[in-house]
C-alpha cells in the first residue's frame, strides 16, 4: 500500500507538471492510449471468447462514467493542488458506499451512517465552500469523484459476471473509444516529451492498481486502508517540493477525517462478514 499511493502520487505529480498544456480529453485518451497497450494480452483472447448476455451493456455504462471521470479530474489536476486533488478523491468510497445501499440493497446502519457523514464533514473541511472562492477545479474533481464510484459501482456489477482482469481491459478499451471523440475535437499537436510523460503516467497508475491488488491479497482490508491517508501527506510534501504550493492544515484535517471514516467503514465490513463467515463452536466441519 505505501507502493500504491507513492504510484499514484507520482501519477497526479506528472499530470499537475504538465500544467494543462494538452486539453483535458486529449492527455486523458493518450493516457488510456497507452494503458490499453499494457492490457492487449487479456483484452484479446476475452473478446474472442465473447461475454455473457447484458455484458456489453454493463461495459459501456462504465466507460462512459469514467470517461467523464477521468476528464474531470485531469481539468481539476491543471487549476487546484495536488493535495487538494487526493483529498477530495477519498469521496470516491464514500459515494461506492451510498450507491451501494440506494441501488443494490445494502443495509446501512447507524455507524455507517454517522461515518459518512464524518467524511462528508472534513470534505467540506477541504472545500470550505463559502469561506474562500472555489476554483472550478474543486468542483471538477467532486464531479470525478462522483463518476468514480459510480464507476466503481458498475465494476462491482461486472465483477459477478467476468475475472478482475477482463474488467480493467475492458475499461481501458471501452474508455479509449470513449475519448478518441473528445480528444479529435480539442487536438492540439503534442510534443514527444508530453507523450512521454503521459506513458509514464499510464506506468505508474497500472503499477498503483497492481501493487494494490497485491497488497489487498496480502493483508485484511483493515490493514491495508489505514495506510491510503499517507498518499495525501506525500501528495502534500510534493506539492510544497515541486510546485511551490502551500501546506493547507484543513486540507490535512478534512482528509484526515475521511480517512478515519473509510477506515471505519471498512473494519465494520470485514467484522461483519467474519461474524457470517465463522462457524458456531461444536458446528460440523467438513
Amino acid at each position: 500500500m505505501l507502493a500504491t499511493g507513492l504510484s499514484f502520487v507520482a501519477v497526479n505529480g506528472i499530470v499537475r507538471g504538465l500544467e494543462g498544456a494538452l486539453p483535458a480529453p486529449q492527455a486523458a485518451f493518450i493516457r488510456f492510449l497507452f494503458g490499453l497497450a499494457f492490457l492487449v494480452p487479456v483484452l484479446v483472447p476475452a473478446l474472442r471468447r465473447g461475454f455473457p448476455p447484458g455484458t456489453w451493456g454493463l461495459f459501456a455504462a462504465r466507460g462512459g462514467l469514467h470517461v467523464v471521470a477521468v476528464v474531470a479530474w485531469f481539468y481539476a489536476m491543471s487549476r487546484i493542488t495536488v493535495a487538494e486533488v487526493t483529498a477530495i478523491g477519498f469521496l470516491n468510497p464514500i459515494v461506492v458506499t451510498i450507491g451501494a445501499a440506494l441501488f443494490m440493497g445494502e443495509r446501512l446502519a447507524a455507524r455507517r451512517v454517522l461515518a459518512i457523514c464524518v467524511a462528508l464533514l472534513g470534505a467540506l473541511i477541504v472545500l470550505r465552500p463559502g469561506l474562500r472562492p472555489l476554483d472550478p477545479g474543486h468542483l471538477s474533481q467532486v464531479g470525478a469523484a462522483l463518476a468514480f464510484g459510480a464507476s466503481y459501482l458498475v465494476a462491482k456489477r461486472l465483477s459477478e459476471r467476468v475475472p478482475a482482469a477482463i474488467v480493467v481491459a475492458m475499461m481501458s478499451l471501452t474508455v479509449a473509444i470513449g475519448l478518441a471523440p473528445l480528444a479529435a475535437a480539442v487536438w492540439v499537436p503534442p510534443t514527444l516529451a508530453q507523450v512521454g510523460w503521459l506513458g509514464l503516467v499510464a506506468v505508474f497508475a497500472t503499477l498503483g492498481h497492481y501493487t494494490m491488488t497485491r497488497a489487498f491479497a496480502a493483508a485484511p482490508l483493515t490493514v491495508t486502508q489505514p495506510v491510503t491517508f499517507l498518499q495525501l501527506i506525500w501528495a502534500s510534501l510534493l506539492g510544497i517540493a515541486v510546485f511551490d504550493e502551500p501546506l493547507d492544515g484543513w486540507v490535512i484535517l478534512g482528509g484526515g477525517m475521511m480517512i478515519a471514516a473509510i477506515s471505519y467503514i471498512t473494519w465494520r465490513e470485514a467484522a461483519r462478514r467474519a461474524q457470517v463467515s465463522t462457524p458456531a463452536v461444536g458446528a460440523t466441519k467438513t
